[in-house]
């Protein structure tokens, strides 16, 4: 994967404007060819299945009426108990015939069984001879419920083969039973008006599983049971269909295959009507889609492969002219503006390349004139090293120790003045680290103190790891200078805390003292260029605040410099920002 980025990335700006287009916009549209192929799909789907439903319903309807008819039919032949008294057998044979042959019905043979035994059917003779072994468990159904239609289950009967039977006690005037009478239905009959309503294959099933019409041969999406006939369905087939929900669902047909199955409520007699559809049929439709979208993908994409090249390169040959005018460019301290001859994007950008090279221009100068500024402030600091009348004081009062023989505070005051001589004038570096620093410091303190006794005390708070990075030379020292005399000498003595700490990824020197404070309009006025202090007499540097915060400001950048804090009574604290630098970094300033 890095690889195809890395090869990506190397290509230019045209090409990759044109891999993006075209590979965005096929994504874009095979997306939508997807979405609408799926929902093509689905459209097709919902509509199969809500005719399948309907389908389902009014089958279902049909077979009620159908059995409706049935009903009916037992209803006025239980009201003839006339038939069933003796000498009324031809009558009652004529009876039933009658209502076999002449009645839109889907009854194959109908009886009425006397309370003696006697049996009459509307084929008597096929009776006689083949008879039917079930009648009595069905006399027996009959009176079950009494005054009531039963149903039995379906069974095969030598009469009338698959069937099931409608059964209804036949009483008398006095409600007294007479008999029995019979209606097979003709199963077969059922079925082939059934079929032709249904998309496919359906299974027409009691409340127990136990299927009513009889099954295909020729269907193959139902599993049956091997070597059977005729056709059975699996048991465990046969059980799902019981837990099937009223409405759409899946279940497994042959070998496994998926099959919609759209299941109907239940009749008045608890049948349920299940129609199965296989999953395959959805997608037959489908095909010519298919290859329609297909088609249309081919011919886009060669569109889309052609309006990508021409659009991109209608945005980069302008942007490849105006590259190799800025190619031609060679000093930028004198340029020639670009000449603007468009109104477009390209135009705009020509405007703003020649607003960057006069920015880049007047930055330049800025540059410069800071440059000359640094080593203005640079040569300012070296004549300004030496005060004066702080050789004069400190000679002076070296002649005092000597006549007081204090011998070892005369080496020892000559030893500081000398290395503070010499740290003063070594030009090597402009910077130098902080134990060189406060060595610096130290030596100039006890020079003061020497002078002026123990009224001037000094604490350092640094952590010895922070000795080791790099400040510009004389950066505490004048600070320093400025709260003894202006601080701690009018307050007749004090005490000058140095803390350094790393803060926010900057290195912070904090220099305190409890002297008289500054009021704020002098807080002010200090780091103004209008009003620099004015150099004091006992100064050994005479560089004052304002020269210290411009010389880290040249050096590091705006961020940095002194913050200076104070109340008036209580004390003073300057703050000093500088970079984390280490020897081999000093030359990281704001110019690099």
């Amino acid at each position: 994967m890095s690889s195809l980025f890395k090869w990506y990335g190397s290509l230019g700006l045209a090409t990759k404007q044109f891999i993006y287009l075209f590979v965005f916009t096929l994504f874009l549209v095979l997306v939508l060819a997807w979405r609408n192929f799926h929902d093509s799909e689905k459209l097709l789907h919902n509509q199969v299945v809500r005719d399948a439903e309907l389908l389902v319903g009014r089958t279902n309807q049909y077979i009620d009426a159908s059995l409706d008819n049935v009903e009916n039919m037992l209803l006025l032949l239980s009201t003839r108990s006339d038939l069933l008294k003796e000498g009324n057998e031809e009558t009652a044979l004529d009876t039933l015939r009658k209502f076999a042959d002449y009645n839109n019905s889907i009854a194959k043979t109908l009886y009425m069984v006397r309370s003696d035994g006697k049996v009459f059917a509307s084929t008597q003779v096929n009776f006689e001879i083949i008879g039917n072994p079930h009648l009595p468990e069905l006399y027996k159904l009959a009176l079950e419920n009494y005054g009531a239609i039963n149903v039995s289950e379906p069974y095969y009967s030598p009469m009338s083969g698959h069937t099931l039977a409608y059964v209804l006690p036949i009483t008398d005037a006095r409600k007294q039973v007479q008999g029995v009478v019979v209606a097979e239905v003709n199963l077969d009959l059922l079925t082939e008006r059934i079929a032709p309503m249904i998309y496919q294959s359906y299974v027409l099933f009691t409340q127990s599983g136990n299927v009513i019409n009889r099954l295909d041969s020729r269907d193959k999406m139902l599993p049956v049971q091997p070597a059977v006939y005729p056709q059975v369905l699996q048991e465990s087939f046969q059980k799902q269909l019981v837990t099937l929900k009223v409405g759409v669902s899946r279940i497994e047909g042959n070998s496994l295959k998926p099959l919609v199955a759209v299941k109907s409520t239940r009749n008045r007699l608890g049948w349920s009507l299940a129609a199965f559809i296989e999953e395959d049929y959805f997608y037959q439709d489908l095909q010519k889609l298919n290859n329609n979208y297909r088609d249309a993908t081919i011919l886009w994409m060669v569109a889309l492969l052609f309006s990508a090249y021409i659009l991109s390169r209608s945005f980069t040959n302008p942007i490849r002219r105006f590259v190799e005018k800025m190619d031609r460019l060679n000093d930028v301290q004198v340029v020639a503006k670009l000449p603007v001859t468009r109104s477009d994007e390209i135009g705009r950008l020509t405007q703003s390349y020649n607003a960057m090279l006069e920015r880049i221009q007047n930055l330049l100068q800025k540059t410069k004139s800071a440059e000359e500024q640094k080593k203005e402030y640079e040569l300012k600091m070296l004549r300004s090293q030496i005060a004066p009348h702080f050789l004069y004081n400190t000679l002076a009062c070296i002649s005092s120790l000597a006549k007081q023989q204090r011998i070892d505070e005369v080496r020892e005051t000559i030893r500081s003045l000398v290395k503070l001589l010499s740290f003063s004038f070594d030009k090597q570096s402009e910077f130098v680290s902080m134990e060189e620093e406060l060595e610096g410091l130290r030596m100039y303190m006890y020079i003061q103190q020497v002078r002026y006794g123990d009224q001037y005390q000094y604490e350092l708070d640094i952590n010895p790891g922070l000795l080791q990075y790099r400040i510009l030379k004389l950066t505490l020292q004048p600070l320093v200078e400025n709260a003894l005399f202006h601080g701690i000498t009018p307050h007749h003595g004090g005490l000058i805390t140095i803390k350094g700490r790393i803060e926010k990824s900057m290195f912070r020197l904090y220099i305190r003292d409890n002297g008289i404070g500054i009021s704020r309009d002098e807080i002010g006025k200090l780091l103004n260029e209008e009003f620099d202090q004015a150099r004091s007499k006992y100064r050994f540097t005479g560089i004052g605040l304002r020269n210290v915060h411009d010389r880290i400001r040249i050096h590091h950048g705006e961020p940095y410099g002194l913050r200076i804090r104070s109340a008036h009574g209580v004390g003073t604290i300057i703050r000093v920002t500088v970079p984390v630098l280490l020897e081999n970094e000093e030359h990281l300033g704001i110019w690099n």
